[in-house]
């Protein structure tokens, strides 16, 4: 492109200082020649703000990023949507062929579209896919990873569309269910552009308060391309960063978008949520009234039990007159002095009865019934006054001192010999 002739000898290719500024039409030219060196490029994003009249020669919309909020003002020719083989509307997810433009005159930038490729189902799925290999090879499935729910959350985060069915349905099951439970609510986009930037905003903004116990993310149902948000990686580890533990509950029961795994807690539906998050305070003090009245049965039989116990204990004869078995003892062992002093009686007077028996008959052969019958004991005496009884005439010679022992005494007298 030739360099646009400039007043006063400026050029294209000199340097601009203070003195000698380059013209706006200059520094417009040199943005124009650097953006048009980049070529054409591929681009995928979702139509915003379309407009085609009727007439003109070019159609008009907005390309927007889904997972950020960043766009590009995007130009075509109206026949790329006529004869395109499905539908395109705004909410579309499109793969374009264009190369970059600036327009001097009004100093925008666009992207001018020469090929237009819708993005369709299959596709869509085999990136869910992928990303679900991915997220998982970095372990954000892992149950593990799961943040238990309060029993009872005093204040709990809500991320749903303004004045949706889903919202509804969580607030009424939720107070139908615990009427004291507050709800903090942040109604944002939940499709098409622009979604994802404002649901990680709220959930963002409820995981830093910290009177939130937990974050419910919910979404009625809807098609694929609706869901979509919902399947961002961007949300997705917005939802693994939080501390607070998030509940998924985005569509109905075989919806399945990513989210439903890194999330905390995976819910069927709003409702579903509702009733897992929120304890239902009739059930509760039904249990409460079913595990008072089972413990108080349970005591009941303790008591009746242990009473039981206590009414055979005391029956026993040894606890039902514990002075029975001291009075039998007492009996026996007065039975048993009974029977030794008896049979000590039955020995002495034994004793007595053999000693009286060896008595009379040590009195029948001892001497001294011998000397009542008339007999004597004679000794003979000796100078020294030792004495020894005569057995022999010979040991008592004549003149012999003797010494005779009659029964009632002792006698002296003299040896005349033997006749």
């Amino acid at each position: 492109m030739s360099t646009p002739q400039t007043s006063g000898d400026v050029t294209a290719g000199g340097a601009s200082t203070a003195d000698d500024p380059w013209p706006v039409r200059v520094v417009s030219t040199k943005i124009k020649q650097w953006i048009e060196r980049l070529g054409g490029v591929w681009v995928e994003g979702q139509i915003t703000q379309l407009s085609r009249r009727p007439g003109t020669r070019t159609a008009f919309l907005t390309l927007r990023d889904p997972s950020a909020d960043v766009s590009l003002n995007v130009t075509c020719s109206p026949r790329l949507f006529s004869e395109a083989p499905v539908e395109l509307t705004e909410g579309s997810r499109v793969v374009v062929w264009g190369k970059p433009s600036f327009y001097t005159g009004r100093g925008t930038f666009s992207l001018h579209v020469t090929e237009i490729r819708a993005v369709g189902i299959g596709e869509l799925l085999a990136r869910i896919e992928r990303l679900k290999a991915l997220l998982k090879a970095e372990g954000l499935f892992d149950p593990r990873l799961k943040r238990p729910l309060p029993f009872l959350p005093g204040r709990i985060g809500l991320i749903t569309g303004r004045a949706s069915a889903a919202e509804r349905d969580v607030l009424s099951v939720s107070r139908r269910r615990w009427p004291e439970v507050q709800f903090e609510v942040r109604n944002t986009a939940v499709q098409g552009a622009g979604a994802v930037a404002q649901i990680v905003e709220a959930l963002i903004e409820l995981d830093a308060d910290p009177t939130i116990d937990v974050i419910i993310i919910a979404r009625g149902g809807g098609s694929v391309e609706d869901l979509l948000p919902f399947s961002d990686e961007t949300l997705c580890r917005a939802i693994v960063s939080a501390t607070t533990p998030v509940v998924s509950a985005i569509g109905h029961e075989p919806d399945n978008p990513v989210c439903d795994y890194v999330a905390d807690l995976r819910a069927a539906t709003p409702t579903d949520a509702a009733k897992r998050v929120v304890p239902d305070v009739v059930a509760e003090r039904a249990l409460v009234r079913e595990l008072r009245d089972r413990s108080a049965a349970a005591l009941r039989t303790w008591v009746t039990r242990e009473q039981r116990l206590l009414i055979q204990l005391r029956t026993r004869p040894v606890l039902a007159d514990p002075h029975a078995a001291i009075t039998q003892r007492a009996e026996d062992v007065a039975r048993l002095r009974d029977s030794a002093r008896r049979d000590v009686v039955r020995s002495i007077d034994r004793a007595v009865s053999d000693i009286q028996s060896l008595r009379s008959r040590l009195s029948a052969l001892g001497p001294a019934a011998t000397l009542a019958r008339g007999y004597a004991v004679v000794q003979a005496v000796d100078d020294d006054g030792a004495s020894h009884v005569v057995t022999a005439v010979d040991a008592a010679p004549a003149g012999a001192k003797l010494r005779v022992r009659v029964s009632d005494g002792v006698l002296r007298a003299t040896s005349a010999g033997p006749e």
